[in-house]
């Protein structure tokens, strides 16, 4: 499956990371993903809202860096949430 293909993402695993400071997000976004991984999920959603960029500025570098991740893309509908696909 691919990214392209989600228009729903309800059904799938998210983290919401309105509130947190930088480090506390990459901390979030870290485990959510060794979480996801060990439960097989290979789609997730990552909320972290408009705002000043700063918390979706942290989630893009997090995942850029993370070895798990096959790809992650803003979601067409809220620039607010990624979708990211992971290697399970």
């Amino acid at each position: 499956m691919t990214l392209d293909s989600v228009v729903f993402i309800e059904q799938y695993p998210k983290v919401d990371l309105h509130g947190y400071d930088r480090e506390t997000a990459r901390v979030a976004i870290e485990d959510f993903i060794k979480e996801n991984k060990k439960l097989k999920n290979e789609i997730f959603v990552i909320v972290h809202g408009i705002g000043s960029g700063i918390l979706k500025e942290t989630t893009r570098n997090v995942l850029l860096k993370n070895k798990n991740v096959l790809e992650f893309k803003t979601y067409y509908y809220n620039n607010g949430c990624t979708i990211v696909k992971i290697l399970v």
